[in-house]
């Protein structure tokens, strides 16, 4: 017998209620439910487009556009990626990874756009610190920055994934210089042991300067840290920690930047497809246990599952995708072009800006599925037949 297949807005749907009814959530978690339930149905709208041919006739809901929905995002993501085609150089890419100790994810879930903030100005400073360093590189880099908070069994797991240039622009901008102790491009231009603590030690450097000027709040099980002295030891204790910083294999081409980029940069805590079951008030999804690198199933309560997932609502308004060095968009019409000039790459003044590009178009590009032509007679034109309207009111 086939399964039911079960989405996170089925899960909000039969249990969300009574988990806003049982807890305090933020006004960010309380509009993000409420658009993964909304999204694509009837409450939010849509259109019905008819064959001019056989008749037939399908209904389009509106997605809610909401950046933590499963069913959301594709469309964006392919405009985005069409955006980055521009900017990627044909050179080697790298992926450095930092990640923070665990003792610190409480106090970013009570702080987490000031601890978020830091951990992106803590990690790509490292990096372009590195860089410009004529020890090791001597050059200004490129870096595309993307926020993850979650591991694989949805708990809390900050870490910053960066795609980092192999190469740089030389001061002045008089030629394109190349990491100098590569082995077929396999190296990046500093080792991991350095890169992991210089950022240990910026990280916890703003973290005190936010301590100081009191930025950040310690409430519940971290109320404890209000105290300099206790402050101060977990410091000292953080800073005796190995903070795990790696760089993984370099990317074969701009191609494989792309195809990762367009996996990583908007992903989701966790997709439908991963949903197993949703039976008896408990949720069973699958997860990729990096212990041992096998997949598995894992069952927890509904409520359970709701909280994990609200841990990765991020602030109104925060960016989790973030650009610096020559990759920043102030460095785009200077810096970035001078690496195409140096690089021998001609610019396209004609290609079609990815905004201006329609979604039928994309949704094709990315399915094969052309939405013009009727599904059921394959000859007739789909053409707007009528507006379904949307209701305002939410649900509960």
């Amino acid at each position: 017998m086939e399964r039911q297949e079960s989405e996170v807005a089925d899960i909000f749907r039969e249990y969300g209620t009574a988990y806003r009814n049982d807890h305090k959530l933020t006004l960010q978690s309380h509009k993000a439910m409420n658009a993964i339930i909304r999204c694509r149905t009837s409450l939010l709208g849509g259109h019905v487009d008819v064959c001019d041919s056989c008749g037939h006739e399908r209904h389009f809901y509106n997605s809610c556009r909401n950046r933590h929905c499963p069913k959301c995002g594709s469309l964006a993501r392919e405009r985005w990626l069409l955006a980055r085609k521009y900017h990627v150089l044909p050179i080697v890419y790298f992926h450095a990874v930092f990640t923070i100790p665990d003792s610190l994810n409480p106090i970013v879930l009570q702080n987490q756009r000031v601890l978020y903030n830091i951990l992106f100005r803590s990690g790509t400073e490292t990096l372009l610190e590195l860089g410009r360093d004529p020890k090791h590189l001597g050059a200004d880099i490129g870096i595309i920055a993307a926020l993850h908070t979650w591991g694989q069994n949805l708990m809390d797991h900050p870490h910053l994934h960066c795609i980092v240039t192999g190469g740089g622009l030389s001061e002045g901008g008089r030629k394109w210089v190349r990491p100098k102790k590569t082995k077929k491009d396999k190296d990046f231009f500093v080792h991991v042991n350095v890169l992991s603590d210089l950022f240990k030690k910026k990280f916890i450097a703003y973290l005190q300067k936010a301590y100081q000027t009191g930025d950040i709040k310690f409430t519940g099980r971290t109320e404890g840290l209000n105290s300099k002295k206790a402050f101060k030891q977990f410091r000292s204790e953080l800073y005796k920690k190995k903070w795990v910083t790696y760089c993984k294999e370099p990317f074969s081409g701009s191609e494989k930047v792309l195809e990762y980029l367009s996996r990583y940069a908007y992903r989701v805590a966790i997709s439908n497809s991963r949903i197993i079951e949703v039976h008896d008030k408990k949720v069973t999804f699958k997860w990729r246990d990096y212990r041992d690198d096998r997949v598995k199933l894992m069952s927890i309560s509904a409520f359970e599952f709701i909280r994990r997932f609200l841990l990765h609502i991020l602030p109104e308004g925060f960016f989790k995708i973030r650009y610096y060095g020559i990759l920043a968009s102030r460095n785009l019409k200077t810096k970035l072009k001078r690496c195409k000039e140096l690089l021998g790459i001609s610019e396209d003044h004609d290609q079609k800006k990815p905004q201006d590009i329609d979604w039928k178009d994309l949704f094709l590009e990315i399915t094969g599925v052309d939405l013009r032509v009727c599904p059921v007679c394959n000859e007739g034109r789909m053409l707007p037949k009528t507006i379904i309207p949307s209701h305002n009111h939410s649900p509960p």
